[in-house]
């Protein structure tokens, strides 16, 4: 296991300890964030026909949900940098104020093992998901759906107790980093891209030159300067466009399989195969980040990921066409393991970019930007549905735009990576040259003397 880069927080995160507790309120944190919307699709068909709407007009319902969990990315960033993790998710008001300060607080605490940290709370998804898809055809069986939406609103107020467990790292505990402390800066480590700590991070401004950029509210709020960071900038052009085709194929999944003729339980059944793989992708995919052979080039793994995905999409149609629900439930275990690949490493390549003392600012402007393809994602697949009367197109359409991202992403760090080792390589040779002059201006000096 390679040792992770600097955090840039001041200390050495105990990668450990009340760690593991913080991320088990993470689990359920994000869980509940991710599940609730995606969960819901159990209703669509009877909400469609007690509205009379179209399939485009009830995929409104999960987008607007993801969509403002999103949006409301930034103001929870505002807010965990001012006031920590804790109080924002026990006092927050929706979805959003429960993920983000639940990722932030991970950094916090881990630094060597954050890859497997990250990998287990993300589990709390696909386990809430395996467990919501059926209680949820349970609830609507015997209290419809408005007496359903009731219960599971009492259930969400569960978060409320996963954020008591997110205190603030103990600061009497906890050894200080002598280097960052001194200097914010640290040697290159195994792998791991900090932008502060190493010029892997794919920025081009040193900390001074960020200080001197940031100042007043925005400093204290939210880091604008991310916007120049080179590897921030691939990694938000390739997930916006891959937003488009990211939530589509599960909102759609169960309504899929009733299309061809299987009944409501075995098509309920297949988003609880879908997040039973999903869970355990999820930490496996983290164990696999934190080897010394991934971790060094985390993004390329995540390129793989997002393509994989694409592929997954592309023949889904196919193998309902020739297998039916048998097909679906293959493609339900490979896109189970291709969409839990994703989402464990979704944020810690984000952390492994900007670092993790600027990270709650980072996946704030990343989700107020991606809320855009995620409302308008699932209702242009859902329009797609209702133009052709079939499902498969709208497949194909969300396999195009995950693959091309995943193909984008991969090229662009390959050029990225490429000139952060020229940068390395300048620096050092900067470096190298600096002493000799010294060293020479001291003999100078000795001689004279």
């Amino acid at each position: 296991m390679p040792p992770a880069a600097s955090t840039n927080l001041g200390y050495t995160p105990p990668d450990g300890g009340w760690g593991w507790a913080v991320v088990f309120g993470a689990f359920i944190s994000i869980g509940f964030s991710y599940a609730f919307p995606k969960s819901l699709t159990i209703y669509f068909k009877e909400i469609q026909k007690y509205f009379s709407v179209s399939y485009s007009e009830i995929a409104w319902v999960s987008s607007i949900m993801l969509a403002a969990m999103y949006a409301g990315g930034p103001v929870s960033s505002i807010l965990v940098n001012r006031y920590g993790s804790r109080p924002v998710v026990i006092l927050g008001f929706g979805l959003s104020f429960n993920l983000q300060p639940s990722l932030t607080i991970i950094g916090k605490y881990f630094q060597v093992k954050r890859p497997m940290a990250n990998g287990l709370a993300m589990a709390g998804s696909p386990v809430f998901l395996s467990t919501l898809a059926p209680l949820n055809q349970f609830l609507f069986d015997n209290f419809g759906w408005r007496g359903a939406f009731m219960i599971l609103g009492a259930i969400v107020m569960n978060c409320c107790v996963a954020g008591a467990l997110m205190r603030p790292v103990n600061m009497k505990t906890v050894q200080k980093d002598p280097v960052t402390a001194s200097n914010g800066t640290t040697p290159e480590k195994a792998g791991s891209t900090e932008d502060n700590a190493n010029p892997k991070a794919g920025g081009l401004l040193t900390e001074t030159e960020q200080n001197q950029k940031m100042g007043g509210c925005v400093d204290k709020c939210i880091d604008l300067s991310l916007f120049k960071n080179r590897g921030f900038i691939i990694y938000l052009i390739g997930n916006v466009v891959m937003f488009f085709g990211f939530f589509a194929p599960v909102v759609f999944l169960p309504s899929y399989a009733k299309g061809i003729g299987i009944d409501n339980y075995q098509a309920a059944f297949l988003l609880s195969i879908f997040a039973f793989v999903d869970m355990f992708a999820r930490p496996g995919t983290g164990l696999i980040a934190n080897t010394k052979w991934i971790r060094p080039r985390i993004q390329y793994f995540f390129s793989f990921s997002v393509a994989y995905n694409g592929v997954c999409h592309l023949l889904c149609p196919f193998l309902a066409g020739y297998l039916g629900y048998a097909g679906l439930v293959v493609y339900a275990v490979f896109f189970g393991v291709a969409f839990g690949m994703v989402c464990a490493l979704l944020f810690e390549v984000l952390m492994d970019l900007v670092g993790a003392q600027r990270f709650s600012s980072a996946v704030g402007l990343v989700t107020i930007i991606e809320c855009g393809p995620v409302l308008l994602g699932p209702p242009i697949s859902g329009f797609l549905v209702d133009v052709f009367d079939d499902y498969k197109y709208m497949y194909w359409a969300c396999g195009v735009m995950m693959l091309a991202p995943g193909i984008f992403l991969f090229i662009m760090n390959y050029f990225n990576y490429k000139l952060l080792d020229q940068e390395v390589r300048k620096r050092q040779s900067g470096a190298i040259g600096m002493q000799s002059v010294k060293r020479s201006v001291a003999e100078e000096q000795g001689r004279r003397r």
